[in-house]
């Protein structure tokens, strides 16, 4: 299998988040990425750079006003007089407010959601990478791969069109399933990370084309909180082409096995010709901001169930923050779905 992956990643180092009101030491990390390549590497897949697609498969999901403050907003944010080298915004645009400030001081509460997406100089660079690597794969799969890792960082799912938040910049799963769109009539999005992929919901939620089936815990008392709920089903012209099933906290295999089913069972009968997977190992029964109970042989299985659709795949690498079992959760993954396959190959 190859796995693409940009070492420009590590450009993107932040110190700290808000959690539970006291800011604490980011969990998105670094070591997150060096653990899942590591991984990857051991297990004998080819790594690859990504190649530079431009700036037009990410503009054809995020506006370009939003575009242009990820690239232009840390220098901007740096001539305030003692800026922090890390940008937390202090004033938030909430569901009242919606006009566009011209300062960036207010420019980075309008397109920044939350306290859990700082920004460094490195961001920008890093995001566009990760960007690159998630479209990168899937045009191996495009041209006939059977399934391609994107091993992003940032990851993407909490970003909408025009807005950061949750770790994410850059949607790299809407922006593969954009760039797919290009060959293929139908794509399903799948995300299998803990936390619903609100911003990739967001950004598909009016269209029939892509369908988009999240898996998480319960937002009722999780992040993201405002997003994610089953009665939310898509809208307009995508009404029924989303499915949130949302998870009780402590859900351990034996009962995520059954809705998982029920996910893959909506993405047949929508009869993609591509998926995309949003791969978070955050539903990890030790993850410190997970409320699942998955353990290292339950996504093992997971991989398993979804490899059974004989779709093909595009892997594109979320959250997971137990860094010491990352690269073990990944090489559990990346080996049953390949055992899969494999058997499938022979059986045909």
């Amino acid at each position: 299998m190859d796995v693409v992956f940009s070492e420009a990643h590590a450009r993107h180092a932040p110190r700290e988040f808000l959690l539970r009101g006291n800011f604490a030491p980011m969990a998105e990390t670094v070591e997150r990425a060096e653990n899942l390549v590591r991984a990857a590497r051991e297990m004998g897949h080819r790594v690859v750079a990504p190649d530079d697609w431009g700036m037009a498969p990410i503009a054809a999901v995020h506006s370009v006003d939003y575009l242009e403050f990820l690239e232009t907003g840390h220098r901007r944010w740096m001539e305030l007089p003692n800026a922090n080298p890390e940008i937390h915004p202090h004033s938030f645009a909430g569901r009242h407010m919606r006009t566009r400030p011209e300062g960036i001081g207010g420019q980075v509460g309008y397109y920044i959601g939350d306290l859990s997406a700082p920004m460094v100089a490195g961001t920008w660079p890093a995001s566009l990478a990760s960007a690159h690597a998630a479209v990168q794969a899937t045009e191996l799969v495009l041209t006939g791969a059977p399934v391609a890792y994107a091993l992003c960082r940032p990851p993407g799912h909490h970003a909408f069109a025009d807005q950061a938040a949750g770790f994410c910049f850059v949607n790299n799963v809407a922006v593969a399933a954009q760039h797919a769109r290009g060959k293929a009539g139908r794509v399903a999005i799948l995300d299998v990370d803990v936390h619903h992929g609100n911003g990739t919901q967001g950004i598909f939620y009016d269209r029939s084309d892509v369908f988009f089936c999240s898996l998480h815990g319960d937002p009722g008392t999780f992040y993201p909180y405002f997003a994610g709920y089953g009665g939310e089903r898509g809208a307009g012209a995508g009404e029924g082409y989303t499915l949130n099933l949302p998870l009780p906290h402590g859900t351990g295999d034996a009962d995520y096995m059954p809705a998982l089913d029920r996910a893959l069972a909506a993405v047949r009968r929508f009869d993609p010709e591509v998926l995309l997977v949003s791969l978070g190992f955050d539903a990890y029964e030790k993850d410190p901001l997970g409320v699942l109970a998955i353990s290292t042989d339950g996504f093992a299985e997971i991989a398993r169930r979804i490899a059974g659709l004989g779709r093909p795949t595009v892997l594109v690498q979320e959250g997971g923050y137990h860094v010491g079992d990352l690269g073990r959760n990944l090489s559990a993954f990346l080996g049953a779905y390949q055992e899969t396959i494999g058997a499938g190959a022979a059986r045909g």
